[in-house]
């Protein structure tokens, strides 16, 4: 018999980057008694990885859970960026309904969009948290009129229409029903409140067969794979004997035992016996568990409805490093390492894809964009690893017989002397401007495009030198269109280094006349490794390593300092945009270094003619 299960409620946190989800989050984890008075806590607790906590972004679909009275609320923190949408789009499937937290400020922005249509195509209902209204430019009636334009354009239905607004400042912990109150608010009672009166109690039959649905995979060195997900029928045991199936997957069929069971209480997962219908649970003990699979009873294999998770749009190929430096600044360096690492990272990225190439020493790992793989590349150079990598490209499908490629919609705020040089750039690049209109930030203008993925790679540094660093650009997958033409690759060429030996002011201050430099005195370089930018669209041998004659007779101004330019220091993200086809970037835990494919600068003329 469907029964309501009340004292739980089970909800996402969802939002576009920087809106707040996290340190919302945090307040609600403090002010639910989920930490002692006298606990350290720091900030943005849930962004657990050192890169989330650098780089101000949740990577991860986190879960946690808050008592209030006597409900106890599950909530699952998700991410904000396009390319970990595939985290966010499953998630959803274990709720009952979503928080949209909205910037009072910036208003809805494409992610926004992205992540409100998931919820709404699942017919969840919608509370609405408009946050930072403290912030002096905040514009929260108009950031309302705004949210309820995009609930109309995404076909919302009656009852999603009347979703009620709550108003926030997450940062000083306080929360109204009314925009204006906010200051004077003593907690956030009346959000709890809210999430309590709107979003559904889970529904199932408690004493149906057990149907416990898979929607995050974690690992742990001691126990393996641990499935994430929500029962959604019967109960679930410790020691119970299970099936898995899936729904997707009509041939599979495994049993298994539940070795652990646990419940989420505050941060901390917590071993129980049993857990019944609308929990959200984390299971251990079954080898082969995957996401979208459903744990079932052994005598009624039923599997649950789930989407399939949206295609990589990019790949790029990880190869082992065969530099002359190759193997001294990394611990794991051989192929075997390399596999086994990237196998190692299937088991929770569900929007990965790793394939074997006709090399034994490179593999094809596809992703979601180019922050997704970017963000691997630089966990596993912390753990230690070495590899190369290829420029990224962008993965084509036939459809009806006709090639078609992925497409983005970027939104961009610039200031309005910047509109001209935007506009130009990205024409060249095959974007089509869909609408121009003032952004809700004074002095600034919203322009948005329908362009292919492959267009917006390396563009985002032009974009920030083009707008003096004052440009937002934000771009979120659009499906698959036709393909849209060439488009011309990066104008200038490299400066490679002409021998192997360190760089010495003398012969930096000579290069330093043709392009821009990537390195600084004293920086090993060997031959082949690319040092600059060239000024002009062909590639040059410069000598860095370059001495000066010492003679008998000098001229007085023979000993004037030499005068370096700075050079630019180029991140991660930097080097993968800048990279033509015929260049890679050596990764390492100490150094990036962006090297030619062939070395050989005789070789490389030949392969270059061909």
């Amino acid at each position: 018999m469907i029964t309501k299960r009340e004292d739980i409620r089970n909800i996402a946190i969802i939002a576009h980057v920087d809106h707040g989800k996290t340190t919302l989050v945090d307040e609600l984890l403090k002010q639910s008694g989920t930490f002692r008075s006298n606990q350290v806590i720091r900030e943005r607790v849930m962004d657990s990885g050192d890169i989330e906590r650098e780089r101000g972004i949740t990577i991860l679909a986190k879960n946690t859970s808050v008592y209030y009275g006597d409900t106890k609320i599950n909530i699952v923190d998700t991410p904000g960026h396009a390319d970990f949408g595939g985290e966010v789009e499953r998630v959803l499937k274990m709720v009952d309904g979503v928080v949209l937290v909205v910037d009072a400020y910036e208003g809805a922005m494409p992610q926004t969009k992205f992540v409100l249509k998931n919820a709404l195509g699942l017919g969840l209902p919608v509370v609405v948290c408009v946050n930072k209204t403290d912030k002096p430019e905040a514009r929260p009636t108009e950031v309302v009129d705004e949210i309820l334009e995009l609930f109309m354009e995404l076909d919302a239905n009656d009852e999603q229409l009347d979703s009620p607004f709550v108003f926030a400042s997450a940062k000083l912990g306080k929360a109204s029903l009314e925009a204006d109150k906010v200051a004077d608010a003593e907690d956030m009672k009346c959000l709890f409140d809210t999430i309590i009166e709107h979003i559904p109690a889970p529904e199932g039959d408690p004493d149906a067969d057990l149907q416990l649905l898979v929607t995050t995979i974690d690992y742990s060195d001691y126990v393996g794979r641990i499935g994430i997900g929500k029962i959604i029928n019967g109960k679930v045991s410790l020691n119970q004997d299970v099936s898995v199936v899936n729904y997707n997957d009509k041939d599979k069929f495994l049993k298994a035992k539940i070795s652990k069971l646990y419940e989420f209480e505050g941060l901390e997962r917590i071993e129980v016996k049993s857990a019944e219908m609308g929990s959200i649970v984390a299971v251990s003990g079954i080898e082969e568990i995957h996401i979208g699979d459903t744990v079932c009873s052994v005598d009624n294999p039923i599997a649950v409805e789930v989407n399939k998770i949206s295609e990589p749009t990019l790949a790029m190929n990880f190869i082992v490093n065969d530099s002359p430096f190759a193997g001294q600044e990394g611990k794991y360096v051989t192929s075997r390492h390399l596999r086994d690492r990237l196998m190692k990272e299937l088991n929770t990225d569900v929007s990965l894809r790793v394939e074997e190439t006709d090399s034994a020493d490179s593999y094809k790992v596809s992703g979601r964009g180019e922050l997704h793989l970017s963000i691997l590349i630089e966990t596993m150079r912390r753990e230690g690893y070495e590899f190369q990598v290829s420029r990224p490209e962008v993965l084509y499908k036939t459809i009806d017989g006709q090639l078609c490629e992925p497409m983005e919609t970027a939104t961009i705020d610039v200031p309005e002397e910047f509109v001209g040089s935007v506009i130009e750039k990205l024409g060249t690049r095959k974007g089509e401007m869909t609408n121009m209109a003032p952004s809700a930030n004074g002095g600034y203008t919203r322009l948005e495009f329908n362009i292919p993925a492959r267009g917006l790679i390396g563009y985002r540094n032009e974009f920030m030198t083009d707008t003096k660093g004052n440009g937002i650009l934000n771009n979120v997958f659009n499906g698959y269109e036709p393909y849209k033409g060439d488009i011309v690759s990066r104008p200038q060429g490299s400066l490679i280094a002409f021998e192997t030996g360190d760089a010495i002011t003398y012969g930096l201050f000579n290069a330093q006349e043709r392009g821009d430099l990537f390195i600084g005195a004293g920086t090993k370089v060997y031959a082949g490794m690319v040092v600059g930018r060239n000024s002009r669209s062909n590639d040059m041998e410069v000598n860095v390593c370059k001495k000066k004659q010492l003679t008998n007779t000098r001229s007085s101004s023979a000993d004037e300092a030499l005068k370096l330019t700075p050079h630019i220091v180029m991140s991660l993200e930097k080097c993968i945009e800048f990279i033509a086809d015929d260049e890679l970037v050596e990764i390492t835990p100490e150094n990036l270094r962006i090297r030619k494919k062939i070395l050989d600068p005789v070789l490389r003329r030949k392969a270059n003619r061909n």
